[in-house]
């Protein structure tokens, strides 16, 4: 077995000057996923709704992701294994058709994963003002791209059936990323959207490890610009952006998200 490493100066042919102990967050697992949720009820702006109810479909234009409500919960039938329970929560635009009127509502995706978060029961104190922590449940981060809008359609009410997902609170901070009350009671013609999403799901816990230092972190470039330089000289330190006026010979990836949009 290899000897283990301590903190402190090394000597070693590969530049490194020192082994040095950091606290930092360890990843203990994570997942990737590719989501393709269909029929999501969207909640029209209080406007969106008026020309919903006179449109014989909408043509989907854009989806963008405006947050997403994260918990771990853990198993108990799994020792160190959690529920991560992620709620993504969407700003769907479309235009109807015939009138051309460009529609906006809330979209709302609920999805779980299960992950090894590892165990600990140490409670932590701190000297900058936060309030003692305990680490028994490891902490969730989610990374997601805004989603790709693949269809949507209108239903009338009488063909819908009901579910609880139509009568769920919102937020109140989503609520106010919208510049229209949003319609969450029953109408005559509902919007329904097909969203697909990229994200990445990972626990987190904080940890203790030695990892090799090279040298002092020391910026090799000059902080450009400043409040007093004018516009033009600004401007001037632009790079031309040459790909934007001329299309590429070949594209590496046949199937590119931003094409999607």
């Amino acid at each position: 077995m290899a000897d283990r490493v301590t903190a402190g100066p090394l000597e070693s042919p590969a530049s490194i000057r020192e082994a040095v102990c950091v606290n930092t967050r360890k990843i203990f697992d994570s997942c990737r996923d590719k989501d393709c949720v269909d029929d999501l009820r969207v909640y029209p702006t209080e406007s969106s709704q008026t020309y919903i109810e006179s449109a014989l479909s909408i043509r989907p234009k854009s989806a963008q992701l405006v947050s997403v409500d994260v918990s771990v919960e853990p198993v108990s039938f799994n020792r160190g294994y959690y529920t991560v329970d992620c709620t993504y929560f969407y700003n769907v635009t479309g235009e109807t058709f015939p009138a051309g009127e460009t529609v906006e509502g809330l979209c709302v995706f609920d999805k779980r994963v299960m992950l090894f978060g590892s165990v600990g029961s140490v409670r932590t104190y701190r000297s900058d003002g936060d309030e003692a922590g305990t680490v028994d449940a490891p902490v969730a981060v989610v990374s997601a791209v805004d989603p790709i809008c693949l269809h949507c359609k209108l239903v009338d009410a009488e063909t819908v059936i009901a579910t609880e997902l139509e009568h769920r609170s919102i937020p109140e901070g989503i609520r106010k990323a919208f510049a229209e009350r949003l319609v969450f009671s029953d109408t005559a013609r509902r919007w329904f959207a097909t969203i697909g999403q990229f994200s990445i799901i990972r626990l987190e816990r904080d940890t203790q490890l030695v990892v090799p230092a090279y040298d002092y972190c020391m910026p090799e470039k000059e902080c450009p610009g400043t409040i007093t330089d004018d516009p033009c000289t600004l401007f001037s330190r632009i790079h031309f952006p040459v790909e934007e006026f001329f299309p590429p010979d070949s594209i590496s990836e046949t199937d590119d998200y931003h094409s999607y949009k």
